[in-house]
């Protein structure tokens, strides 16, 4: 076959195809970039141990998740400003998603207004968002993002702060003229065009005090679920059940917050133990292969999602490269089920992974 045979084949064809600022911006952590690298290290430590002799001539790889059925347990997360990486963005990711039969998390910073992407795209989608200062502005985002059948609301819990992205400030990397938080057109006070005042009003408007309380608050003005996004400690995660939200994502945020927060796949079980079964528990951050998605299954996720891997494939060929991506990762659970026993992403047990006990956090 021509082209890609697997995910990181797609990194080197983006970084060849985007302007080096922007694949910067994409590919950076906080820091010394220590949780960026742990990221991906600790899925390596991870062993599957696959069960023989189980019939696999059926192999499903679905799952449903807040009432959605999806063809595999993969999900794009919410990654700002796409058209850094390809002019037709998150519209080309948005179609991506539908035609594999899974979902995109559409950025609150997307590069579209988030109606063009619901219309660009019929299948289920969740829109991340912020809880800023003015309230009345997280209100209208939820307001819009209803009226345009988003299914739920990830709120995005990590970022008091922007994180120290020193890759940004070695290169000098802003937004080129021509990518603009479009959500934001109605909103901003200021010209969203240059993005050094649209950065300073967004560091402005972002909610450093954010409590339990505003979770909610938020909750109060939707009818959709709330899912947090961000979590990384199992009380936290208890406490996000305990105030009503209907999921959890374990996220350091794909290591661009706090350097040296823990890799996600190290915290996932603890808090998949605290939660009990009560909400589904997701969780991203250095999926590059199926195997990964299935270590993250075993461990108790009910699904993943990725970032960097499917922005990849759309800064490589568009929406055929977005695609692609996730047929290769589909294929690779598909595959990676069969070998170890399961017919069923149900059947993906504590059992099949060993290589790490439960982690102190």
């Amino acid at each position: 076959m021509t082209g890609p045979v697997n995910v990181a084949e797609y990194e080197a064809l983006a970084r060849e195809r985007m302007e080096p600022g922007a694949f910067g911006y994409l590919e950076g952590g906080a820091g010394d970039e220590i949780t960026l690298r742990e990221n991906c290290a600790a899925f390596e430590r991870l062993r599957l141990l696959p069960r023989v002799l189980v019939d696999v001539s059926h192999v499903d790889t679905s799952v449903e998740l807040l009432g959605e059925e999806l063809d595999h347990p993969v999900l794009l997360a919410p990654t700002a400003f796409q058209t850094l990486a390809h002019p037709e963005g998150e519209l080309a990711s948005a179609r991506a998603a539908t035609q594999a039969g899974t979902l995109a998390v559409v950025s609150t910073m997307s590069s579209y207004r988030l109606e063009e992407i619901a219309a660009a795209a019929p299948g289920p989608k969740w829109f991340q968002l912020y809880c800023y200062r003015d309230r009345n502005v997280v209100r209208a985002f939820v307001q819009r993002a209803e009226a345009a059948g988003f299914r739920a609301i990830c709120l995005t819990v990590d970022l008091p702060r922007v994180g120290q992205r020193e890759r940004d400030l070695r290169s000098g990397f802003s937004l080129p003229a021509d990518v603009r938080p479009r959500n934001f057109d109605d909103v901003s006070p200021t010209d969203v065009a240059d993005s050094e005042l649209f950065f300073r009003y967004i560091e402005g408007l972002i909610d450093p005090s954010l409590t339990w309380e505003s979770v909610e608050w938020l909750r109060s003005v939707t009818s959709l679920p709330v899912i947090l996004k961000g979590v990384l400690r199992a009380d936290d995660a208890a406490r996000a059940v305990e105030h009503g939200a209907a999921g959890v994502i374990v996220s350091n945020h794909g290591a661009r917050q706090l350097d040296t927060a823990p890799a996600t796949i190290d915290v996932l079980e603890n808090i998949v133990q605290v939660v009990a079964g009560r909400v589904p528990v997701l969780l991203d951050g250095g999926i590059r292969r199926g195997t990964d998605v299935l270590k993250a299954i075993a461990l108790g996720a009910s699904a993943v999602l990725i970032g960097r891997p499917y922005v990849w494939g759309l800064a490589a060929d568009g929406e055929t490269g977005v695609r692609r991506v996730l047929e290769l990762l589909g294929n690779e659970i598909e595959l990676g089920m069969a070998l170890l026993g399961c017919p069923s992403v149900a059947d993906v047990g504590r059992d099949y992974v060993a290589g790490q006990e439960i982690a102190d956090y």
